[in-house]
């Protein structure tokens, strides 16, 4: 069977993952990357390598109401629904707070592994939810770019696919270079139509002779995808018994991002204490495109962000491998800064980006943008986010950031971060 009609095959059955497959994009079961961290010296020295791990809420997340200026009159004025009283909110300084269901990250805020990036966003700002994640993952706002930030970092090092992994459903555009890709980890596991079995899926996967060197990693693209059905037994067994709060389980609202966060990042504290040969890992949470009734929802989401992360700082604070990881947090966009008739907000620009773990140097960077000086109802944007990624590229990754941003983009370096 050659490669046109293996992919037939795979878009007409409509297998979970296609397009991710169709790509050339490679799926890996949690056993087959534990199994890479190989000898003892070689895991030893993974575990003392700085990684890091970006988490992408996808839809928007509200800024306004994650960090509240609650100081502030305007905030009061512009949303008299949504706003929180001054008394309510988890005080950071004597004008910003957190949302008051984020308990977690406030006690990592006074422990100050907990720095807030104010106002983070990119010049001329697209209120899409594709086109903006487009440029945050690909860091080009000028025009669209073919690979991720972090796929041309792959590139660069000519890394083998475990160096960056994916715990969600499908390989994010972040991971993706032009010679280079990260592999996908899905939680949910392989997920296949009424008829189609893993049988067949295995004789699709199967090398033929005098295939082209494409039409081979097809092949092998399908065979991987195997793989991921064991990600499900092996996750049941790395979490059985395992005494964490129940999460509830809130649906993404199409841009991404429908697994569980605690558990995602449960499998990359696994993988780094393990001493996995993964230096970027990506996970997400869905569900914050908060049009209408926000309050409820958001604080559900939010409360879903903090327990995850919080729990995740707690288990990294223990071993020495977790002292060497760094977590960023950031959304396409935030909201306007107007509620609308809904109870809710619409899509915004610019918002809070939060880095976390033992080596960050906690507390507030950049400048909280004004409520009252406003972009057609939005706010300025006051960091450019590629300064962020720039410093953790830098810092974390070892690399020279104007190589892996888009456009040669020369990054200011953010103090948020100790340098060894």
């Amino acid at each position: 069977m050659d490669a046109l009609t293996r992919r037939k095959f795979l878009l007409a059955s409509g297998v979970v993952g296609g397009s991710a497959i169709a790509a050339g994009v490679g799926g890996l079961g949690l056993a087959d990357l534990l199994r890479t961290a190989g000898d003892a010296s070689a895991s030893e020295d993974h575990r003392k390598t700085r990684k890091l791990v970006i988490v992408t809420l996808y839809g928007g997340n509200d800024g306004l109401n994650t960090v509240v200026p609650y100081a502030d009159s305007a905030y009061y004025a512009a949303r008299p629904e949504l706003a929180y009283e001054p008394d309510r909110v988890l005080r950071i300084d004597d004008s910003l707070g957190l949302n008051p269901v984020m308990k977690g990250l406030s006690r990592l805020w006074s422990e100050r592994r907990l720095a807030v990036v104010l106002g983070t966003g990119y010049p001329k700002p697209d209120r899409s939810h594709f086109r903006s994640m487009d440029i945050w993952q690909t860091a080009s706002p000028s025009g669209p770019a073919n690979s991720g930030w972090v796929g041309r970092w792959l590139d660069g090092i000519k890394a083998a696919p475990e160096a960056a992994v994916s715990f969600e459903p499908m390989l994010p555009p972040l991971l993706v270079g032009e010679t280079r890709t990260g592999a996908c980890v899905s939680i949910g596991g392989l997920k296949l139509p009424a008829g189609v079995t893993t049988e067949m899926i295995g004789v699709l996967g199967r090398r033929e002779p005098n295939e082209s060197e494409m039409q081979a990693r097809a092949a092998d693209a399908y065979a991987n995808l195997i793989k991921i059905d064991q990600l499900i037994r092996d996750a049941e067994a790395v979490d059985a018994g395992a005494d964490a709060p129940a999460e509830p389980d809130i649906a993404a609202t199409g841009t991404g991002g429908a697994n569980l966060l605690s558990e995602q990042l449960s499998r990359v504290a696994q993988c780094v204490e393990a001493g996995v040969p993964t230096h970027v890992y990506s996970v997400s949470l869905g569900g914050f495109d908060t049009h209408a009734a926000e309050r409820p929802g958001h604080e559900l989401l939010l409360r879903q962000l903090d327990q995850a992360l919080a729990s995740f700082a707690g288990r990294l604070a223990q071993t020495e491998a977790g002292q060497r990881v760094t977590v960023v947090v950031y959304s396409e966009f935030g909201r306007r800064v107007r509620a609308n008739a809904s109870d809710g907000t619409d899509h915004g620009t610019a918002g809070p980006v939060f880095v976390l773990g033992p080596q960050v140097a906690g507390g507030l960077y950049g400048e909280q943008p004004s409520l009252t000086d406003l972009d057609d109802g939005d706010l300025k944007a006051t960091t450019d986010f590629r300064d962020v990624f720039g410093t953790l590229l830098a810092l974390v990754l070892d690399a020279d950031p104007a190589r892996y941003l888009g456009g040669g983009y020369e990054p200011k370096m953010l103090p948020f971060l100790a340098r060894d």
